[in-house]
């Protein structure tokens, strides 16, 4: 007789349902058409967290919920994993030595914000399904004139563009990180010098037809700015080898049916 697709878990004879893993499971991504990655990342998230509960209650821990802002305050099971972490875990500072290491290898990482010049045309579209097909369709045909007449760019921006740089021929000047749409910055980084985008950018306002003028790359920062970034990097890493630290010596005293820790996909 076949068993259950979807069995329970028992941990240290802790039963964790079907129902409960299913629920989690809608917290896991999946690739399409195989929603048993998603259920068994979720039964070991609940293994996990079953083992860590455990482990609290056997070292006999009591902690106080914590208040976590915006109104909210920890229940008392995310309380005692709180609790058990940090006291289990004890994560290896970095010291100054290590940062300065970290920053050697990976020097380049530590740049200040690229600044660009950029020119643009803008079909301006309210939050319109309609509206925003016929933008892109007028974006779309300005583009196909603009593979044979690039050098009219200037020009069209300021017989087309609903942006008052159309004026200016579309010019926006000098731009830094966060100064445009998410998606206009995106599509700056993806371009070479003197590029116009195949494609028209959308965004909120409508669609752009984006032309990169130049482009200056940040200066890498000297180690005294960067080090508190690579500090709060190597913490993190700290923390989160010492949590798989735990969680390795957790499983291999446990005893759990119902999901595989030996084989991650």
């Amino acid at each position: 007789m076949r068993g259950p697709l979807q069995p329970d878990v028992v941990v240290n004879a802790e039963r964790i349902p079907a129902r409960l893993i299913a629920a989690e499971a809608q917290n896991h991504a999946a690739p399409p058409g195989k929603p048993g990655h998603a259920w068994r990342a979720a039964a070991r998230a609940l293994a996990v967290r079953a083992l860590l509960l455990q482990e609290a209650r056997r070292l006999g821990l009591a902690p106080e919920p914590r208040d976590l802002g915006a109104g909210r305050r920890e229940v008392p099971e995310e309380a005692l994993i709180r609790a058990v972490i940090e006291r289990r875990m004890q994560p290896v500072p970095p010291d100054e030595d290590a940062c300065r290491a970290f920053y050697n290898r990976h020097e380049a990482h530590f740049r200040a914000p690229a600044v660009y010049e950029a020119s643009h045309i803008l079909i301006a579209a309210p939050e319109d399904a309609d509206a925003r097909t016929r933008a892109d369709a007028a974006a779309r045909a300005l583009l196909g004139v603009l593979a044979t007449r690039p050098q009219d760019f200037a020009d069209m921006a300021r017989r087309h563009s609903d942006c008052p740089s159309g004026a200016n021929g579309g010019r926006l000047g000098q731009l830094c990180a966060g100064d445009t749409a998410p998606e206009f910055e995106a599509a700056l980084g993806g371009l070479a010098v003197g590029a116009i985008t195949p494609e028209p950018v959308a965004t909120r306002y409508g669609s752009h037809i984006v032309r990169l003028d130049a482009r200056e790359q940040g200066a890498i920062l000297p180690f005294d700015l960067a080090r508190p970034r690579i500090r709060e990097t190597l913490e993190r890493l700290a923390w989160s080898h010492a949590a798989k630290s735990l969680v390795a010596v957790l499983l291999e005293g446990a005893t759990i049916t119902g999901v595989d820790f030996n084989h991650a996909a």
